[in-house]
């Protein structure tokens, strides 16, 4: 069964992802079907959806039958069997394995033999998830970043076992719903929860350090760096909560690996309940009358934490390259359309030069001792030739 604008979706859960995937589907003709199984919460994402369509009408980004030929695509129900006729079906729902495994063996039951299964999982092996299926050929994950409608980027990734005819034809699919895709290996965190990781993991360490408070660290990202949010903004808008736990799971599948170790300072706030912006407080206070502290505007001191997390950031896509995990062009792609990044890291690592940054890497080992600031051997090589990453 090839993927094209006349196959039918279906989606698992109705929570902001699920709603979401499910608006972009319909909005270029396909016919949905949107499963979960709450009642309460396929009215509370009907209501969302009908909601933010109809802001579009207001703002004129759109016309009322739009809107209506949109909402009308999108059926909304709370049996499995439904999705009979479905040529692929995309699940979001919370990321548990065991929950996922069994989700989609029935799934398996219901659905056409020809039709694609794929998960929206941030964190959890495709390989695993496949393995409750009798057709694991027929799986791969599908990850959108939140909000869906908004956000450009989706990472493909095809597990051990998926046949390259369903990646293809995935991959056809969602670019034609006008998004950027990037192919991702089956490695913890793919790309962009991976590469991320020092954006917050060295912000963290700098902080506990006592080099820079929060302020400071935020305003050096963000004023010299060009980054849209500082890293201490951003882990209070995701929730600790969940920022957390994405660290957390990907140190423990990198078998523990130090570059990806959680932090104190982080796990504190979790177990304090200061969770960010949903519980009002987190590194910053979000109250009525809260009053938060100035950042140091030391450019000298700014300069030096932007080049510390920078080199981290650098070095970690120098390493998803290496490991074979995405190319160099769909790393940059990914951190610029995923977490909008200023610049991709490895065009960013070519414009100061792969030497500058070996050497804040070298500097940083040299200092540490630890082998959290191993230079990656890929960046070694590219100076060691005199090449660059675009070279």
């Amino acid at each position: 069964m090839s993927l094209d604008k006349n196959t039918t979706v279906g989606i698992v859960g109705a929570g902001t992802m699920g709603s979401g995937i499910a608006q972009i589907a319909s909005t270029f003709g396909h016919e949905v079907y949107l499963f979960d199984a709450f009642p309460d919460q396929l009215k509370k994402s009907e209501e969302g959806l009908v909601k933010i369509l109809n802001r579009q009408v207001e703002k004129e980004r759109m016309s009322q039958d739009e809107v209506d030929g949109i909402l009308s695509r999108i059926h909304f129900v709370d049996h499995l069997t439904d999705f009979k006729n479905c040529g692929i079906v995309l699940e979001a729902i919370i990321e548990d394995l065991q929950i996922k495994q069994d989700q989609f063996a029935r799934l398996e039951a219901i659905v056409p033999k020809g039709c694609v299964l794929a998960t929206n999982t941030s964190s959890l092996s495709i390989a695993s998830i496949s393995s409750s299926l009798e057709a694991p050929e027929r799986f791969l994950g599908i990850h959108f970043f939140n909000p869906a409608p908004l956000m450009k980027l989706v990472e493909i990734i095809p597990g051990i076992s998926t046949d390259q005819t369903v990646q293809k034809d995935a991959r056809v699919l969602i670019d034609s719903w006008k998004k950027t895709t990037v192919l991702a290996s089956d490695t913890p965190g793919f790309i962009v929860n991976r590469v991320a990781r020092p954006f917050y993991g060295e912000a963290l360490r700098i902080l506990e350090e006592g080099v820079a408070d929060a302020a400071t660290i935020d305003w050096a990202m963000k004023e010299i760096g060009g980054f849209k949010m500082g890293p201490f903004e951003l882990m209070d808008l995701i929730g600790h909560d969940v920022n957390y736990k994405v660290t957390e799971t990907v140190f423990k599948e990198f078998y523990y690996d130090p570059r990806f170790k959680p932090s104190f300072a982080q796990k504190r706030l979790v177990e304090a309940g200061r969770l960010g912006r949903k519980s009002g407080i987190g590194f910053y206070q979000y109250g009525k009358n809260a009053e938060n502290p100035a950042p140091n505007k030391d450019k000298q001191l700014g300069k030096k934490i932007l080049n510390r997390i920078l080199a981290m950031l650098i070095n970690e896509a120098c390493d998803a390259v290496f490991m074979n995990v995405a190319t160099i062009e769909d790393v940059d792609l990914a951190m610029t359309n995923g977490v909008n990044y200023p610049k991709g890291l490895l065009k960013w690592a070519d414009d100061l030069s792969p030497s500058v940054v070996l050497d804040w890497m070298s500097t940083l080992q040299v200092e540490y001792r630890e082998d959290r600031y191993r230079p990656n051997p890929l960046l070694k090589r590219k100076v060691r030739n005199d090449e660059t990453f675009y070279g």
